[in-house]
């Protein structure tokens, strides 16, 4: 490879030898003509072979040029084929994708069919760090990240907001104690996430109960999970209550394995929010725009159906 000649003086070449003219081959590379003078003289100089009669008004391929040139206009039709090769690879390889572990099981994995779907030429790779990556350093091509949309040196776009509100299995209403009130908090286990955000607005059950005006629940009392998904699976085992994203718990609500015991209070919208976020040099990316596009319509309400 160190010896090949540069590669502007052989597209130089190439061109003067098809138009046998430094000037139409200067404007189809779109540079001066004496810059295709200069090129060629100095890829003869190169390879000590001249390889143009220069007339009047007229260039002449020598011989040696004329044995040469279907080799090299077949080397530069390969090389255009390699480059095709590779940003067919990068649109339609495959996809690295950062969300947060419990996003990732309880919302985006379950949707996952109907991407693949949509999209069958794109494989993902599903990134699950609790750490907040350089998704550019890492080659990570997007992700979805909860906070306060202040990501610099990435683009930026809102996916969602987040709601908060206790739920628990529907068990929980059939026991000798059923929790049907807030005073009946009292004689079920309170399940605490710790550690995951650092959203000021995420209540724990001391603040959520002091908001409600409910007095006398042990509000400290109770397993501590350092993530949500595992609080959140625990309250399906009926092991207790736990204060939960909607993201989290939707679907488990529309299949009955959780529910709202206190359905009269208010849900608890937070300052954070989910953000979709890439690095510039992917963000128009086919397949990450391919991905961005499904993730927002799967993010948009859909109207009940008519009838």
């Amino acid at each position: 490879m160190n010896r090949l000649p540069p590669l502007n003086a052989l597209r130089a070449f190439d061109a003067a030898a098809r138009h046998l003219s430094f000037t139409r081959a200067a404007a189809e590379l779109n540079v001066t003509p004496a810059a295709v003078g200069h090129h060629v003289r100095a890829l003869e100089d190169l390879l000590g072979v001249q390889l143009f009669r220069r007339l009047n008004r007229s260039l002449l391929l020598t011989d040696a040029a004329q044995s040469c040139l279907p080799e090299l206009r077949e080397g530069f039709a390969r090389l255009a084929g390699a480059v095709e090769t590779i940003c067919a690879s990068d649109a339609q390889g495959l996809l690295t994708v950062t969300v947060a572990p419990t996003l990732a099981a309880k919302w985006l994995v379950p949707r996952l069919d109907r991407f693949w779907t949509a999209h069958p030429e794109i494989n993902l790779r599903i990134d699950t760090a609790m750490a907040e990556l350089d998704l550019a350093r890492e080659g990570i091509d997007i992700g979805i990240r909860f906070g306060d949309g202040r990501y610099p040196g990435l683009r930026t776009e809102r996916l969602m907001g987040e709601t908060l509100f206790p739920v628990c299995a529907p068990a929980l209403r059939e026991r000798p104690r059923p929790l049907l009130t807030l005073a009946d908090l009292r004689w079920h286990v309170l399940l605490h996430i710790e550690g995951e955000t650092r959203d000021q607005s995420w209540p724990d059950w001391p603040a959520w109960l002091r908001a409600t005006g409910c007095t006398g629940i042990d509000s400290v009392t109770g397993p501590r999970f350092s993530q949500t998904i595992t609080a959140v699976q625990a309250a399906i085992d009926a092991q207790g209550v736990v204060i939960a994203p909607a993201s989290t718990v939707n679907d488990d609500l529309a299949a009955g394995r959780l529910i709202k015991p206190f359905a009269n209070i208010a849900d608890i919208q937070t300052d954070f929010a989910w953000y979709v976020v890439s690095p510039e040099s992917s963000a128009e990316n086919p397949k990450v725009i391919a991905f961005r596009d499904w993730v927002f319509a799967e993010a948009t309400p859909q109207p009940p159906p008519s009838g």
